[in-house]
């Protein structure tokens, strides 16, 4: 499973979707693996900038924001990439979300 977050620093989860100017790229099958990072053209005055993360997210499973808008959820199911909403230091967001998903398979 690949999943992306999107940081200001590489180490918290802290920003909304569409203010992603650095996308955190992890593999996460036996282990959690960090793959790359990768940085989107995010302008400080536009809104609605979150197909611009998604975009560059197309190979992810998942991506974790702080929050997200609509108009990227729509987009993102459209990429099919699930988005999740949680906040905090990267290696504890990614574990509370593998967590998750184990437990829902069990």
């Amino acid at each position: 499973m690949r999943l992306a977050v999107v940081s200001s620093d590489g180490a918290n989860v802290d920003l909304h979707l569409g203010r992603g100017k650095s996308i955190y790229v992890y593999d996460c099958d036996e282990d959690i693996t960090f793959i790359e990072k990768r940085d989107v053209e995010i302008a400080e005055d536009e809104r609605h900038q979150g197909g611009k993360v998604i975009k560059v997210c197309e190979d992810c499973d998942v991506l974790i924001s702080v929050q997200y808008g609509f108009k990227s959820k729509i987009k993102a199911e459209d990429a099919g990439i699930k988005l999740v909403e949680d906040e905090g230091p990267i290696d504890e967001v990614l574990k509370r979300y593998i967590d998750h998903v184990n437990f829902m398979k069990n």
